[in-house]
Formats: structure tokens, sequence, C-alpha cells
């Protein structure tokens, strides 16, 4: 597969190109850079001098697939053209994720570029819409965040075994919010400090309550979540750790009081045909995932509040953004998922 790539000059860029040089089925042939067109990949990023590329303003040549790391509206302006010519197309960025223009106004404060797109993507939670994604020319690449929890979720969301009050606690590493400067990433207001953010609404709550949403209509469930999600900025540079609290339905609750091993069940079958998600024995740690493309989950039964307790690992470079973008295009190739993303993680 020939491979374009919008902007690898952000970190989702990057780790995307480093991750697609152990795939054996992909040449990354055309890439951008904006502000550095004209200069050789090894020149600016020395890792990455398997590839004898130089950034160009746009992409030239012929490709299968195109992957966009660009920020939001600038993403779609340069991804129509391309979906338009029938190339296929993975956006890591939030344009092709909300399916309402106005509730992607609402959040991202611009008017969609093209909205008519909207109901043309797919979702690319590679675990709950694989054949959805299988079919798709253009992927919506989910949030980072997003990723953590609706992972954690699912099983017990599809299975209408919780209630709709649901909270979410996320704590995230500062490559999050990407390579341009500010001073909320500055080193010396982030180090040895940890604070929540957004409580007014982040961005990405809209995206978790509508695939939530979208899994009970899925299960042909006449419901909707309630959705309280505080993200964090700790100080280390990746890595997402989600606690999910729920209040299990009774049927569930009388289960678990009898037998609380139950809910590890629950999601080792749920995800019995997952390469990627693993369900833990004890609450994991962010560095399991790191440099890979898992997500790690552990589910326990707390006894004294009746309520489920989920965590949620991931990297958010990888499974957050550039390992499910390739997940996604394997998929959409019908090549085996775990194509290119066999590495193990890395740890301590």
């Amino acid at each position: 597969m020939k491979i374009g790539i919008l902007n690898i000059t952000g970190y989702g860029g990057v780790e995307l190109a480093r991750l697609l040089a152990n795939h054996p089925e992909a040449e990354i042939v055309s890439v951008t850079g904006r502000s550095l067109a004209g200069e050789h990949i090894s020149d600016v990023f020395p890792q990455l001098d398997y590839m004898d590329i130089t950034l160009e303003d746009e992409l030239s040549g012929t490709v299968d697939v195109v992957f966009s790391a660009l920020p939001q509206v600038a993403s779609a302006e340069a991804c129509m053209p391309l979906i338009n010519q029938g190339v296929k197309v993975i956006d890591f960025s939030a344009d092709f994720r909300l399916k309402d223009s106005q509730v992607y106004k609402q959040w991202y404060g611009e008017n969609h570029p093209s909205p008519e797109s909207l109901n043309n993507s797919v979702y690319g939670l590679s675990e709950i819409n694989n054949i959805e994604i299988k079919n798709a020319n253009l992927i919506a690449n989910p949030g980072c965040y997003p990723t953590s929890a609706l992972l954690g979720l699912a099983p017990l969301v599809f299975g209408d075994l919780v209630d709709t009050d649901i909270i979410i606690d996320s704590k995230s590493g500062v490559s999050g919010a990407g390579r341009t400067l500010s001073l909320g990433t500055h080193f010396s207001e982030v180090n040895e400090s940890v604070n929540a953010y957004g409580l007014d609404g982040h961005r990405h709550l809209p995206e978790i309550v509508q695939e939530v949403n979208g899994f009970y209509q899925k299960n042909n469930l006449n419901q909707s979540s309630r959705i309280t999600f505080v993200p964090h900025l700790i100080p280390m540079t990746r890595g997402i750790l989600s606690t999910a609290y729920l209040n299990p339905k009774s049927g569930l609750l009388n289960s678990l009081e009898k037998d609380p091993d139950l809910i590890s069940e629950i999601y080792k079958e749920f995800y019995t045909n997952s390469k990627f998600v693993k369900v833990a024995k004890r609450s994991p740690q962010t560095k399991q995932t790191l440099g890979n493309n898992d997500c790690i989950i552990y589910p326990t039964f707390d006894k004294y509040t009746g309520r489920v307790v989920v965590v949620s690992v991931i990297d958010n470079l990888v499974k957050g953004a550039a390992g499910q973008a390739i997940q996604n295009m394997n998929i959409m190739f019908d090549l085996p998922e775990d194509t290119g993303l066999q590495n193990i993680a890395m740890f301590p």
C-alpha cells in the first residue's frame, strides 16, 4: 500500500511513521510538514532516516490511503478533495467524529467545512465497529480519551448491565496536547503537578456521549447516557489512565454480590476476539502499554458501595492515535489487525 501522511511533524504523524516502519505492506511515499516543507525527513527527525523522503507542501503522486494528522478544520479542508477522488482517508482530528454539525460548531467553535460528509464517515473504534470500518472510505480515528473510556465501558453498556449515569475520571500525559507551544504544557507548569481541566465541558465529552448512546442504539435500547467526564493533566510524556464508576443494575448487582469475579468474565468474553484488549487481574499501569497498541482493562466490583469500577490504560499516541489508525487501515485492506503492530510495551 502506498501511503501519504498529512502533517508528519506532529506527535501523531511522527508516531505513525515510526510504527509503519515495521509494517510489511506499507510504503510511505509522500508526506507534508507545513512550515518544514523542503526539509529532508532525516534532518527533522533523525530516527526516521529509514525514509528517503522530503517534506512537501501538498501530497504528490498516487496513494492508496492518506492519514491526516492536521488539526480540526484544516484536516477536513485537506481531506475532502482526496475523499472526492476516491482515496481512502483516516483522519486523526475531530473533524469527522461528531455526526451533528451543530454539535461540532458548539464544541469546536467553527462551522464544519463539509457537513454533508459527516454521515459518510465511520467512527474508527476498531474493536466495536470492525464491520463498518472494513467497508469504509473515510475513518474518523477516535480521540485518545474516548478510546480509553469507551473500551472500558463497552461490555457493560452493550449488555445493558449498568445504569445510564456514568462517571469517568481520566489522566493523560502531556503529549496529548500536541506539539504546539502553550503555557499550560510548559515544563515548569506541569512538572511535579497535577491538575483537572475541562470541568465546564471537554471537547471529548460529546464524542463519548455520542458513542455510548450509539452502543444503546445498536442494542435496540431506547435510552441515553448521563456522563460526567473529568480529565487531568499529569507530569509524564505518554499514557492515559481512565477510571469509570458505574452502578450495576439489580440483576448484575445480585450476581456480583455472590461472585465478584463475574465482572472479569464478562469482559473476557466480550473481548475474546480482540487482539489488543487485555483483561488484567490487577490494576494496570500506563507504562505497561508504553509504545504499543494495547488497551489493558481491569474491571472490579466494590462490595462496599455496590459499584463497578473499571480502569483502562493506553498509550495515547499509539492506541489513542497512530496505532489505532494503522489497525483501522489493516481492517480496511483486509489484513490481520495486528500487522505492523506486534511490538511489546517498553517497561519500566
